[in-house]
């Protein structure tokens, strides 16, 4: 029944190991891919219906994150499945989709999905690396039609040197993190993390990475030569709407082709509403003209969906005849630039940036280091201080429609812009604030994930959040039709066409720390990406001079409506006083203070509280059930319980000392109940800790000695000594919960 294949080799000092013909035999193609003991099922699933009247090729790409993989159950207490992807999944599919789209052929009409499902997960070796090399892997054997293989990998770098695929603990020690796909002439995709690495740094990280694509494109090839299936010929099957839409297609991009002096580039169209409206009237003539030639309704709705890259292919070849753009801008010239910060006035801290029409406010709020976020996932199981999360609308774009929740596209920006802040965030140790970032994008025409990465330095910046450095980021594109190719710095709507790439980098003055490319052309030679960073720096920095001006650091103070985090070290073993019995000690102080409480196991009391006067009272409370109680010091106590010996006294929470009889006056006192009584406050000098860590007190001590006092000696008893059954000072236990 079964007819298991398996193949195997070494890559990066790990089996790399396929094996086929196990798992879901009725999919057009499927595998599993095993590196380490992380094992990724991939299928493939190509519909056999062609869906006329769409504008766009169909593919899906899903990461299925699974808890089992892990040997986890899912944290939740009420919620044990796997649910809606997780931020994480959602990222890694995302990755797949952008290395492997362009390898389909753009005018295809049939569903199709590839689906990665973690079936183990081994704690060493992440699952992306083997999520790229399935998904490569089951789209070369089947018969879906796609233009590969291709390989991805990752590369770290530790004490100088790069690594290949290195273990998820290096990640942690690495300088740098750079996921690249492609073939070793060419990149498709690139997604990388960096602590301000140099461009040249960079271009060298992946060319390593594309270096050891070729021993796994060679293994695939083996396996597709052994395994294979043959590709469908979609032309074979070409459906009379196809061809006619086909027909109709040169029809219309000669008519664009007619109008490119008159229409398009008679005057530079700086602002989107200019475009937008070059292209409606373009609709509108050819509408009109499809319509007087009768064309079916079907093939008009593609054709119409369309215009906008009919013009974005001219828009290219005149980009590549006369290094001339559509809003009038040179090669490497940047849109207009905008800051401002300090526009909300009760957040913690704000940020506006714009280039040309896209505009991106960005809001800062700190909180106490309990509202970390939880991250629960197959992959990870830890907290999270610094979130950044980013929003559109339609309206972000001119346009109306229904709001839902943030999708993967948020979901990615989102993630890119938090990479592109992350190396310049001060340590926790130094600034123990949790930080989310807010980047609410209002106006979206060309790159607005790097616009919320520079709004959302002008916002840490005014929230007096102890940055390292400023951080901008620019998209750069490519204009290209076969070998010619030109770069355009700070690509924008209209010229992101066919042939194009969005090849996103942010960073300092100094170097990179983020990146994210796709590309709509079969890969990016290393001539392209050398030009790419060159001119990106030099973009970089002419943004950062923009922001810079407006602000150069972080504010010395904080905004007066952030809380404010005291921090107090005191001995780990005093943590159990802190928090006391079932909690009860730290939810009280919670509760009358209104402050924030967060304990570290090293010792570190972190107390957090918008009111200074709770915040005082807080910090106050817990240097006294920590304070370690020295000899020579004084205290303002109270009397909790009388013996005939003497009496106790209540000098700290939790913390009492003995007064012996012969401490409380100068005069003889018979019994200390002659003198005190139980509530009584009375200040007491700390005469000694005894060898038992026992507390003597004394209140004489600080009475002035009466005028010819003389010592008397005092008879022997031995209840002196006996205090509850122990002897000598201390803080034995006396009810009310006073005592350890």
């Amino acid at each position: 029944m079964l007819d298991v294949k398996q193949w195997s080799m070494d890559w990066g000092g790990r089996t790399l190991t396929v094996e086929t013909g196990k798992y879901a035999f009725l999919t057009n193609g499927s595998c599993t891919v095993r590196y380490g003991d992380t094992v990724l099922l991939a299928t493939v699933v190509m519909s056999k219906n062609i869906r006329d009247g769409l504008d766009f090729f169909p593919l899906m790409v899903n990461f299925e994150e699974k808890m089992y993989a892990a040997g986890k159950i899912k944290g939740s207490r009420f919620i044990k499945r796997e649910g809606r992807a997780s931020e994480e999944a959602i990222l890694s599919g995302r990755l797949v989709d952008r290395a492997i789209r362009p390898l389909f052929n753009q005018e295809m009409r049939n569903d199709v999905q590839v689906v990665l499902t973690a079936l183990s997960f081994d704690g060493e070796n992440d699952s992306q690396v083997p999520a790229m090399i399935a998904a490569a892997t089951v789209l070369a054997i089947s018969d879906v039609p796609w233009n590969g293989p291709i390989a991805g990998a990752r590369v770290g770098k530790i004490d100088g040197k790069f690594i290949l695929n290195p273990s998820i603990a290096d990640c942690a020690k690495s300088d740098l993190d750079v996921f690249v796909a492609g073939t070793p002439e060419k990149i498709i995709m690139v997604e990388a993390e960096a602590k301000e690495t140099k461009e040249e740094e960079m271009i060298a990280a992946m060319q390593f990475g594309a270096e050891n694509f070729k021993p796994v494109i060679e293994f695939i090839n083996k396996i597709q030569s052994e395994v294979g299936k043959e590709k469908i010929n979609l032309e074979a099957n070409l459906s009379e709407f196809d061809k006619k839409l086909r027909e109709t297609e040169e029809q219309v991009r000669a008519f664009v082709k007619s109008h490119v002096a008159d229409w398009i580039f008679d005057t530079p169209k700086k602002g989107r509403s200019e475009r937008v409206a070059m292209v409606d009237k373009f609709s509108e003539a050819i509408k009109t003209l499809l319509e007087t030639q009768e064309v079916e309704e079907g093939v008009q709705k593609v054709v119409l969906a369309r215009i906008k890259i009919y013009v974005e292919e001219v828009i290219t070849a005149r980009i590549l005849e006369k290094n001339e753009r559509l809003d009038g801008r040179k090669i490497e010239e940047v849109r207009p630039l905008y800051s401002e910060v300090s526009l909300l006035p009760r957040t913690h801290g704000s940020g506006m940036f714009m280039r040309g029409d896209t505009q991106v406010l960005s809001v800062i709020t700190l909180g106490a280091p309990g509202d970390k976020q939880t991250i629960d996932t197959m992959e990870e199981d830890c907290t999270k201080r610094y979130m950044h999360h980013y929003n559109d609308t339609p309206a972000s774009y001119g346009e109306a429609g229904p709001l839902r929740g943030p999708g993967n596209r948020a979901i990615g920006h989102g993630a890119l812009a938090e990479k592109a802040l992350y190396a310049v965030l001060p340590e926790e140790k130094d600034f123990p604030y949790t930080i989310r970032i807010v980047s609410e994008v209002m106006g979206s025409n060309g790159s607005s994930s790097m616009a919320s990465t520079c709004g959302s330095t002008l916002a840490l910046m005014d929230a007096g959040v102890p940055i390292k450095k400023p951080v901008a980021g620019i998209a750069m594109g490519l204009a290209s039709v076969g070998n010619d190719w030109k770069v355009i710095t700070d690509l924008q709507d209209i010229e992101d066409g066919p042939g194009g790439m969005d090849f996103k980098i942010t960073g300092t003055r100094d170097g990179i720390t983020a990146m994210q490319m796709d590309t709509k052309t079969e890969g990016l030679n290393w001539e392209i990406v050398k030009q790419t960073f060159k001119q990106s720096f030099e973009a970089r920095k002419q943004i950062l001079d923009v922001m810079e001006k407006i602000i150069s650091e972080p504010r010395k103070e904080m905004s007066p409506f952030a809380p404010r985090i005291v921090t107090i070290m005191i001995n780990p073993d005093k943590i159990r006083d802190v928090i006391g019995p079932g909690g009860k000690m730290i939810n009280k102080i919670i509760d009358e203070t209104g402050a924030q409480i967060d304990i570290e196991q090293d010792g570190r009391v972190m107390i957090t509280s918008s009111d200074s006067e709770g915040m005082k009272k807080a910090v106050e409370w817990v240097k006294a059930l920590t304070h370690e109680i020295t000899a020579g010091e004084t205290y303002d106590g109270e009397v909790v319980r009388l013996e005939d010996f003497g009496a106790f006294i209540n000098v700290l929470p939790g913390q009492d000392g003995l007064v012996h009889v012969s401490e409380i006056a100068w005069a003889r006192t018979n019994k200390p109940s002659d003198v005190l009584k139980i509530g009584d406050k009375v200040k007491v000098l700390v005469k000694e800790i005894d060898s038992l860590g026992r507390v003597n007190l004394s209140i004489r001590a600080l009475l002035p000695k009466p005028e010819g006092y003389v010592e008397y000696e005092r008879p022997q008893r031995s209840d002196r000594n006996d205090r509850g059954g122990r002897s000598g000072g201390g803080r034995p236990s006396h009810g009310g919960g006073r005592g350890r």
